[in-house]
């Protein structure tokens, strides 16, 4: 079965289903710490994708309701996520075979579980749907993404981005959800991308959230900074680092103008290593680039190809997003310089 043919209100309708979802995960997991339901850090399961909490078999619940109750028959779906379809495709209507599904929905419920499940900092739901192309599909076919901030326990508000494909900043819907109201009354969000054409007193790093090839990411980093900026020599920062533990959160910080410049080169660094890990990010968890993109930033792989991994939740990817084409041009010959001469890449 083909997708529904992408006309405006077809592609309208698919982003509110998706913020719809997203609401209600939210709003099932918000509930559940408020009830007190169990130790959201308890380990619940390992798959070849994640360690799977507590929290996540919260969200993995709402999800399986949502869809089940919500989505639209004439629209049947495969679904991709994180904790599910581990011995059998997930598919709505339940039960319809893969190959007569229209779409495919990959989702992450939970993007920085471990910091929001010891109510550190806020994770973000997010998904992307794309037209069902078997094996084939890549994370560029994605068409309609959303991403849903998950909110601490002292944090009112909740913001929700998402877009569609092909509108460029116009068709952005940003708005921040009032969490303490009972209908969650919503207004309007500002997003605006640093227009910055440097990191130089500004925030911007290489994820190293873990020991296993931190030394190296460092060295990569330092090395990168040196060659675009020079040392610092009155001892003052000449860049700022902050390591957002959420793909979707460091996305989150690019759209909203905090960060200028952010990359996971995880599978790089493991590779050079010899390391093998699951800690690496996955499709489900950069599949909301397209909002970046759509607002005019620049998510391409560290060597400045575009990022096509397969929608699923195993492949390793490594990315790199700029908050503006200035940036991109700018670092991005220093970057591939850097990764050549320490990786020992062609």
């Amino acid at each position: 079965m083909t997708a529904p043919a992408h006309s405006a209100r077809t592609l309208e309708k698919a982003r509110r289903l998706l913020c719809s979802l997203e609401d209600f995960i939210r709003d099932s997991l918000t509930k559940a710490r408020e009830r007190g339901a169990g130790d959201f850090a308890r380990i619940s399961a390992v798959t070849a994708a994640d360690t799977i909490y507590r929290i996540d078999r919260v969200s993995e619940a709402a999800i399986l309701d949502w869809f089940g109750r919500r989505w639209p028959a004439d629209w049947p779906v495969e679904l991709v996520a994180e904790g599910l379809g581990e011995d059998a495709p997930v598919t709505f209507p339940k039960g319809v075979p893969v190959e007569r599904t229209a779409w495919k929905c990959i989702l992450d419920p939970i993007d920085g579980t471990r910091s929001l499940m010891y109510d550190k900092r806020a994770a973000w739901i997010l998904a992307g749907l794309a037209p069902q192309r078997g094996a084939r599909n890549h994370l560029g076919d994605i068409v309609v993404a959303a991403m849903t901030e998950l909110p601490t326990s002292k944090q009112w508000r909740s913001d929700q981005i998402s877009a569609i494909r092909g509108r460029g900043p116009r068709g952005i819907v940003a708005e921040a959800v009032d969490c303490r109201s009972f209908h969650r009354t919503r207004r309007r969000l500002v997003l605006r991308p640093s227009s910055a054409r440097d990191c130089r007193h500004g925030f911007a790093s290489l994820v190293r959230f873990f020991p296993e090839g931190k030394a190296l990411t460092a060295e990569i980093e330092v090395s990168l900074w040196r060659t675009l900026y020079g040392s610092a020599a009155s001892g003052s920062p000449v860049v700022f680092d902050d390591q957002y533990l959420a793909t979707g959160g460091q996305i989150y910080e690019l759209l909203s103008g905090h960060d200028r410049m952010l990359g996971d080169i995880r599978p790089l660094v493991f590779a050079k290593l010899g390391l093998k890990t699951a800690l690496v990010c996955h499709p489900y968890d950069i599949c909301t680039s397209l909002i970046l993109e759509e607002i005019g930033g620049v998510v391409e792989t560290p060597f400045g190809g575009p990022v096509r991994a397969p929608l699923d939740t195993t492949s390793p990817v490594a990315w790199v997003g700029y908050a503006n084409p200035a940036l991109a041009r700018a670092i991005r010959p220093a970057l591939r310089r850097v990764l050549k001469r320490h990786l020992r890449v062609s």
